[in-house]
């Protein structure tokens, strides 16, 4: 029964999303705190009930610590993060000059385990992870987004926007039938958001624990019954990006909580 009933939203969704088309008017942008009840804001504007904020501090005590084979930590080369990561998370992703192409944010960590700590890379969705993601984005919490400004990052601006409202899956859905044109209804009895990235790594309730952005695509992907691409697949990190550009001006929430 609950699948005939997706199915059959599903097909409401795709008959509403023809009689509209465009993306979302910039000064209409809103973030998902906005779509949330009361509770659930409390939640996230208090830092003692927020429990993303566990990984925060989580992710300050990884911060100073020593590791890998040159026995560095990230204090040991960017000193204060309060100051030095301030508005870092968020522009990225950000082109990498010698990779020729744009990195996440735990893509940058993890190269940076490697490049300077000589440490190996941690896993995508592991608690250290996303750990210290959250407080290296943490440390942004208010500041605009600016990701996507850079020229050079055009092509893979493109192809994101391209993913985003390409239909896939067996309920042949693209990301913009829910997101830009059917936001503020409700599907399966949730609220439908605009799908803007304030917030990652952000404490989603429906899993009770912290999560990426890339884990959020890939459980849409699911949904839709499409093939999820692999964590740090360029699918995904394009796909992120143009979600972070089409956030452009929205002020960072991380750790956010949602439902």
């Amino acid at each position: 029964m609950i699948f005939w009933r997706a199915i059959a939203a599903a097909a409401l969704l795709a008959t509403n999303s023809a009689l509209l088309a465009g993306e979302i008017p910039p000064d209409e942008r809103r973030s998902g705190y906005s779509f949330m009840g009361r509770d659930s804001r409390a939640m996230q504007d208090d830092d003692t009930s927020n429990p993303g904020m566990l990984f925060v501090l989580d992710g300050e005590a990884l911060w100073t610590k020593k590791t890998g084979s040159a026995e560095k930590a990230c204090a040991d080369c960017h000193g204060d993060a309060r100051s030095s990561m301030k508005g870092v998370a968020a522009r990225y992703p950000a082109l990498d000059k010698t990779l020729a192409r744009p990195v996440t944010l735990d893509q940058r960590i993890n190269l940076c385990r490697g490049n300077h700590q000589k440490a190996t890379p941690l896993s995508y969705e592991s608690r250290d992870l996303l750990a210290l993601s959250a407080f290296v984005a943490h440390q942004s919490r208010g500041v605009p987004i600016t990701a996507g400004g850079d020229p050079e990052l055009k092509p893979f601006l493109e192809q994101g926007r391209d993913l985003f409202m390409q239909r896939e899956g067996q309920l042949n859905l693209a990301c913009a039938n829910c997101h830009d044109h059917n936001f503020d209804k409700r599907l399966a009895g949730a609220p439908i958001t605009q799908a803007q990235p304030t917030g990652y790594p952000l404490y989603r309730l429906e899993w009770q624990t912290l999560g990426s952005i890339e884990r959020r695509l890939r459980s849409c992907m699911t949904g839709v019954r499409a093939q999820a691409y692999d964590y740090g697949s360029p699918e995904l990190v394009a796909l992120e990006l143009y979600l972070m550009s089409r956030a452009r001006g929205l002020p960072m929430e991380t750790p956010a909580v949602r439902p």
